[in-house]
């Protein structure tokens, strides 16, 4: 599924959620200040806060992937693709499927963002472990055919230098093993995965969701407020000290 397709999806979807919480919102704020003579403005500002919200967030995630795609080069966290460059100038690719993965050198593709095969980029991934500048894994040659079947099968090992940009296969784990330990380094393989998700995130992620909930948050604690203050002068109004007054 695209990404115009995801987006046109929580567009729906975050509407019909702000609508809700309209109404919701606008209904408890009439029954808290109707008395007021100034009731219509609260219960305004009351049913357009869910919509405001909604545009907020909006005009924060196209800002928030533009810069991670363009700046850090990493996917804006919806749709069918997943990417993340390592801290050795390679980068891990994900499409449609979550069971495997690509292992490339950016410097060498096209950069119109599809992969196509050299040395330097690995196909079908599906067990890595990237140590500085040696990543090695496990990969299934036949994983074209098992796309979308959650499969973990693997028949072939490899190392990629990214130094020296060489890719070596191996016949067996026990072989990538030795190889591994020659160069002092304990073989841990893990999911692909697991390996992209550690690497896609960063400081720019939480300071990001961090700005996405600091309006809302302060826009709903500043309506609060409001109509808190609302009901603290019709209390008094309403007080007997206040009549004899």
């Amino acid at each position: 599924m695209g990404i115009g397709v995801v987006l046109i999806f929580y567009f729906i979807f975050l509407t019909a959620v702000a609508s809700l919480g309209a109404v919701g919102l606008g209904t408890l704020t009439y029954f808290l200040v109707r008395r007021s003579g100034r009731w219509r403005r609260a219960v305004l500002a009351a049913v357009l806060f869910p919509f405001l919200c909604e545009t907020f967030a909006g005009g924060w995630f196209l800002a928030y992937a533009f810069i991670n795609y363009e700046v850090f080069k990493r996917d804006p966290m919806l749709g069918d693709t997943w990417q993340t460059p390592l801290p050795n100038g390679y980068a891990l690719l994900m499409i449609d499927t979550t069971d495997q993965g690509t292992v490339y050198n950016p410097e060498t593709q096209p950069g119109n963002g599809s992969v196509v095969s050299r040395d330097d980029a690995v196909f079908g991934v599906r067990q890595l472990q990237v140590s500085k500048e040696l990543i090695f894994g496990a990969r299934d040659s036949g994983y074209f055919n098992r796309i979308g079947q959650e499969s973990k099968s693997v028949d072939a090992y490899f190392e990629l230098d990214t130094t020296h940009r060489t890719h070596t296969e191996f016949s067996s784990l026990n072989q990538l093993q030795q190889e591994a330990a020659s160069k002092g380094i304990r073989l841990q393989l893990r999911e692909f995965q697991s390996v992209l998700r550690e690497f896609r995130y960063t400081w720019f992620d939480y300071c990001a969701i961090i700005l996405l909930l600091l309006p809302p948050t302060a826009g709903f604690l500043t309506l609060a407020t409001r109509i808190w203050r609302i009901r603290q002068r019709l209390s008094r109004a309403r007080s007997p000290d206040h009549q004899l007054g």
